[in-house]
């Protein structure tokens, strides 16, 4: 039989031994009063997840990828950041990919077993054509997951960078990992139930890791995503506010540099910069990562 004894998420939470006595509102005030702790845990981690982001940003600079591996609540939530990439930060869908034990089926459907196997993950991997080129996040709240520190393993055997997102502590993966990233949430409000605290600080590191290293992709400008895809009525108009915002151009003249250039992004640097090019917009931009307000004060010097 596992010992789970030592692992911190599967402890007991003294405030919450009541829960099942508690009026309605009792439940939801001890829910959120642990939810509270989530981000000071994560506060702590700051350290490495910064060390993480630049790795990843690098990663992406040098045509790598970002591939996310887990089991369960873990696995799913890598899915959901790297299938939130694209439309976000229009960047190709393989450039950030979610790997979850069982395959897309686990998404809905638990498929037990499979999280035990460390060749599962091996196999899974060399789907995706694994190089020394790409980092592997392994993903998991126990921090024993053998279906993810066999992932970790393999990427490791083959030179790709790795990472862990753990919040158990002293925990097996991050001994196995490069760059562990721990934040560390305690005893869950309902014991050993990873999808509560376990998976808010899952989603607010994987939030930061993508975001901060898309930032630093030049994908933002100020605090506007302008690299965002126009696949729809919502996003067309966010798209065409986004211009107006930052240039202060009129409607007219943000719907036909968006039609001109099918880009945020070059329809802003096109109207700020005056250069109709767009060969010679992107190779200024690719001058500076990406990044406007750099390439902006290019144009200016020359």
């Amino acid at each position: 039989m596992l010992d789970i004894s030592k692992i911190s998420t599967e402890k007991r939470n003294e405030n919450t031994k009541n829960i099942d006595i508690a009026s309605t509102k009792s439940i939801l005030e001890m829910i959120n009063n642990e939810d509270k702790t989530v981000a000071l845990a994560v506060e702590k981690a700051i350290d490495q997840i910064t060390v993480v982001v630049d790795i990843v940003t690098d990663v992406f600079r040098n045509g790598g990828r970002l591939i996310y591996i887990g089991a369960g609540t873990s696995g799913r939530l890598g899915v959901l950041d790297a299938s939130e990439c694209p439309p976000t930060f229009g960047v190709p869908y393989d450039m950030v990919t979610g790997i979850i034990a069982g395959g897309d089926k686990a998404l809905r459907t638990p498929i037990e077993g499979v999280e035990d196997s460390k060749e599962h993950a091996r196999k899974d991997l060399r789907k995706t054509k694994l190089t020394s080129k790409d980092i592997v996040i392994g993903i998991a709240a126990s921090g024993r997951t053998p279906y993810v520190i066999g992932g970790i393993e393999y990427a490791k055997s083959i030179g790709a960078k790795t990472a862990c997102i753990t919040t158990s502590e002293n925990s097996e993966i991050a001994k196995v990992a490069d760059h562990p990233i721990e934040a560390i949430t305690g005893a869950e409000p309902l014991t050993g139930s990873t999808r509560m605290k376990s998976g808010t600080a899952q989603k607010l590191i994987l939030n930061m890791i993508t975001t901060a290293s898309m930032v630093k992709l030049g994908k933002v400008y100020e605090n506007l995503m302008i690299d965002v895809q126009m696949s729809n009525n919502k996003l067309v108009s966010r798209a065409t506010n986004i211009v107006m915002e930052v240039t202060g151009c009129s409607l007219e003249i943000a719907e036909a540099y968006l039609t001109k250039y099918n880009s945020v992004k070059y329809a802003i640097f096109g109207i700020m910069s005056h250069i109709e090019d767009k060969n010679k917009m992107k190779e200024m931009l690719n001058e500076h990562h990406g990044n406007i307000r750099e390439s902006l004060k290019n144009c200016k010097q020359v």
